[in-house]
């Protein structure tokens, strides 16, 4: 009976693990992703004739789909916005974080050409793991979210530069004096990369952003999922190979940029669901694969430079990160978050290392290296996270008063007191609205869709465009002065985020909050929420009181029946809720459970 092949092996062992070890992970309160990697690295050993190339290329098909999916959420608009802070801070941390490891490497004893590749491959952080850790934090689509995906996309065009200009300059590297550079060549081929890269991004902006969409319109009027999925594959992965062999691009990048493309078309949500399954399964090939490409003995073999190494990449990078957009005039929560999310390298530290392998500039032991300093801080990024969101209630207070101190003009205009902030302008935020401005309260909206915008500010309402889980959002909506916050958005975890930064720059500020679970609402509470609604609940309370009452037959919402009632009374008449105040002096939760 013939066995099984090495590459089924790999998958049947290698997912196994990566379940188990991952469900580990997540029982003790850390990431998944520790989980995956741990399962690599028990897999090299358990298949030792394991085909590693085979295996890298399964982990590009999940880099493809994943950076499809990033561009699925990420518009030309978003990257336009954060274009003046992404630019210059990339470049900067890009510089700085190499002349970092190439200064450790010089400490090393090695050579200058082994120095620069190996900084080159210390400055680049990991487009997988910062993706899934902006999703596990629910920040992708925040502005920080939107900063973090700017950051990587012109880091990946650094990169891009890098692969095409190592091969150029490698013999002069090697032989030093004896090779005269060749400026025009070195200059023609820069020009040629950036030529490519540019008519890249035009083409799909000018004939993409065209024709996928409709595409994949025809197909959805087909009515057939199956074809539907297969057409958003051959888009991601066609697109992201024609990039790679045609124009020289990454295929990380290729994808990002197709994905970007069709995030203006409506159906980026439906593509967007119905590639996650296929995403989230190659993703975890990737770190899989990673964890066997490690080499323990590396770590015995080069104790110093290895701590040399993880010290410069999760300590020097990230306090690079932190002063370069402090110094760009950025909140200092939004410098945690991106100090946290690039306290890491992944896998465009590898392909540099590998081409710098084959082109004679860096030796083997030193590409170990670079892979276990990879593996080590993608396990520690969690750690950093961690860290980040312990410093958040204080750097929002920073943030908040830096925006906009007592008695001065803010963001958002001349500072309020005492208003209403009413976060979410949807079904119900709409008629917490309309119960507000009947009660008199000066009020301002937080919302996200430009659509709601428009009609508020008709009104005269004030409306800040963002989202309430970005501080600098919260301070321009002046929550710091504020006497109400309302929080009429469902999701739980966006919900959270604002509660605990308002309760944290403002504690004597009642906070109003919506569930749908019982959980959600134990978690607002915890938080700082003075007030959790929930809305079944109180949607149960309205029909047994109209049974009670005797509701007359037929009456239509809005007409004196349960939702006017409910928009009516949706709120207290007062400032401060009339419920029994807690020990704490907060006011507790109005329903129990």
């Amino acid at each position: 009976m013939p066995h099984a092949s090495p590459l089924i092996t790999i998958l049947v062992i290698g997912l196994t693990l990566a379940f188990l070890l991952g469900v580990a992970a997540g029982r003790l309160g850390i990431s998944v992703l520790v989980g995956y990697l741990l399962a690599g690295v028990a897999v090299g050993p358990l298949v030792p004739d394991a085909d590693h190339g085979v295996a890298l290329q399964l982990a590009d098909i999940g880099v493809i789909l994943l950076m499809f999916g990033v561009g699925l959420h990420f518009s030309v608009r978003d990257l336009m916005a954060v274009r003046a802070i992404a630019l210059p801070g990339t470049l900067a941390q890009v510089v700085l974080s190499g002349a970092l490891g190439m200064a450790l490497a010089l400490l090393l004893g090695w050579s200058g050409r082994a120095a620069l590749v190996f900084g080159l491959a210390l400055s680049v952080a990991s487009t997988v793991v910062l993706t899934r850790a902006l999703d596990e934090q629910r920040l992708t689509d925040t502005r920080r979210g939107h900063l973090a995906m700017g950051w990587l996309v012109i880091q990946d065009l650094v990169t891009v530069l890098a692969l095409v200009l190592l091969p150029a300059v490698a013999p002069l590297l090697r032989d030093g004096a004896s090779h005269a550079p060749h400026w025009p060549l070195l200059a023609g081929t820069l020009a040629v990369t950036l030529g490519k890269v540019a008519a890249f991004v035009g083409l799909m902006l000018v004939v993409g952003r065209r024709v996928i969409p409709a595409a994949l319109h025809a197909v959805a009027r087909m009515g057939s999922r199956e074809l539907f999925r297969l057409a958003l594959l051959a888009v991601a992965l066609g697109v992201a190979y024609v990039a790679s062999e045609l124009f020289g691009v990454s295929l990380a990048l290729g994808a990002f940029v197709a994905g970007m493309v069709l995030s203006e078309s409506e159906l980026s949500q439906h593509a967007a669901e119905e590639t996650l399954p296929l995403r989230d399964a190659f993703a975890v090939l990737f770190f899989i694969s990673v964890g066997m490409l490690f080499e323990p003995a590396t770590v015995a073999r080069h104790p110093a430079g290895l701590a040399g190494a993880l010290l410069a990449v999760f300590v020097g990078t990230p306090m690079i990160v932190f002063s370069v957009l402090l110094l760009l005039r950025q909140g200092m929560q939004t410098a945690l978050t991106m100090a946290a999310g690039l306290s890491q390298i992944g896998e465009f530290s590898f392909i540099l290392a590998t081409l710098g392998v084959d082109l004679g500039l860096l030796d083997a032991p030193a590409r170990s290296l670079i892979l276990a300093v990879s593996i080590l801080t993608i396990l520690l990024n969690p750690l950093a996270f961690l860290i980040a969101g312990r410093l958040s209630p204080w750097a929002a207070r920073h943030d908040a008063r830096r925006a906009a101190p007592p008695g001065a003009a803010g963001a958002g205009g001349p500072v309020r007191q005492g208003h209403a902030v009413v976060v979410g302008y949807g079904r119900v935020g709409a008629l917490v609205v309309e119960g507000l401005l009947r009660q008199g309260w000066p009020l301002v909206v937080v919302e996200t869709g430009d659509a709601l915008v428009r009609p508020l500010r008709e009104r005269g309402i004030e409306v800040v465009v963002g989202n309430a889980a970005d501080p600098s959002v919260l301070a321009e909506a002046h929550v710091q002065t504020a006497r109400l916050l309302v929080v009429a958005i469902p999701e739980p975890f966006e919900a959270g985020q604002a509660v605990e930064q308002a309760r944290a720059v403002n504690p004597a500020i009642t906070i109003i909050a919506r569930a749908h679970f019982d959980s959600a609402v134990i978690h607002l509470r915890q938080l700082g929420a003075d007030i959790v609604i929930m809305g079944e609940r109180e949607i149960a309370r309205a029909m047994l009181d109209d049974a009670a009452h005797g509701a007359p037959r037929g009456s239509a919402p809005g007409g004196g029946g349960v939702a006017a009632r409910m928009a009516e009374h949706a709120l207290p008449h007062r400032p401060r809720p009339s419920g029994p105040a807690a020990p704490n002096g907060r006011r507790t939760e109005r329903h129990q459970a």
